[in-house]
């Protein structure tokens, strides 16, 4: 399948003189999600470094091509007739530490995974990400989306985040310029209105030293709840906010939806705030399964519920 074309052969050519034959043409994108489902992009660049992602959306923006920072591929689902534009996959991964006094700050390029960079400061002895093993995405995701779980959220270590705005260039945003709310903030707010979107280049983190015993059994606990609580498989993670008062989860399971599938999609049987893909799954299928679970909630209880996956592509909401 081929999507709509944005980019003109000059434009592509431009591209590819500046970052090779890392550029490529009509990539499945169902390689790079969570939930293995998504067409493909028009064009999809892969970057290793702040700097890369920075002159790839500049350039992008210069171009007046669309562009997508696909991270760890969760918490989105990608359209079937795929991505018009530029897809960049975020693999800035570069870390340091540097002592503040008491505490260690972390700086983080955007593209470093969020479990990944957990374990990294448990091994260390620093305090503060410990309910981030096992949260897939990256650490420009966590800060956009305002990622947590068990009580803890990036917006109580988040220091600074580094930025990159369309036609103003980089910008350090505090942690109170964010304007973070749950599993929202200033950036995640771009999403819904007609703008380009900032980019997130990297970003600090306030840690605490700790006793690496205690960081690791703290870890190794959220880990077992997780196996407990969550369904393995390919899924977005939660798809729903738990909307105010409530849980979306239990709000679908009272609706009588745990294990409702439509093509190779079903609600969990285990947690109904995840759809899960069983293989050879469309992202239509998962889509009429959103719909269906917001639409029975709504009826039965009257509480419209809130995505926390983002659906992205070209999408036809007239089906």
């Amino acid at each position: 399948m081929r999507v709509k074309t944005a980019v003109s052969e000059m434009t592509r050519e431009q591209f590819r003189e500046v970052f090779g034959e890392t550029l490529r043409v009509n990539e499945p994108l169902s390689r790079y999600t969570s939930a293995r489902v998504g067409g493909p992009a028009e064009l999809f660049l892969s970057i290793n470094s702040a700097q890369e992602l920075h002159q790839a959306v500049e350039l992008a923006y210069n171009h007046k091509i669309p562009y997508f920072i696909l991270g760890g591929g969760s918490n989105i689902l990608v359209a079937d007739s795929g991505i018009t534009g530029l897809v960049i996959l975020n693999r800035a991964r570069t870390v340091n530490f540097r002592h503040n006094g008491l505490n260690v700050i972390c700086t983080g390029e955007s593209g470093m995974n969020l479990s990944s960079l957990a374990r990294k400061c448990i091994a260390k002895g620093l305090s503060g990400l410990e309910w981030a093993i096992g949260v897939p995405g990256t650490i420009g995701g966590a800060v956009v989306g305002n990622a947590g779980a068990h009580g803890g959220d990036i917006s109580s270590i988040l220091l600074a985040a580094t930025v990159w705005e369309p036609s103003h260039g980089i910008r350090v945003y505090t942690n109170e310029e964010m304007q973070y709310g749950y599993r929202d903030s200033i950036l995640k707010r771009d999403q819904h209105k007609a703008r380009t979107r900032r980019v997130v280049l990297s970003a600090e983190l306030q840690l605490a030293p700790d006793s690496v015993e205690v960081l690791t059994a703290r870890a190794d606990a959220f880990t077992t709840r997780r196996k407990q609580t969550q369904p393995a498989g390919a899924s977005m993670g939660s798809m729903f906010k738990n909307p105010e008062n409530y849980y979306a989860g239990y709000l679908i399971e009272t609706a009588g939806l745990k294990g409702f599938q439509v093509g190779n999609a079903h609600i969990s049987e285990k947690h109904a705030n995840f759809f899960v893909s069983d293989g050879d799954t469309n992202a239509e299928d998962i889509r009429s399964l959103i719909a269906e679970a917001w639409n029975s909630v709504r009826e039965q209880f009257g509480v419209e519920m809130e995505l926390e996956v983002e659906l992205v592509g070209d999408w036809d909401f007239t089906k």
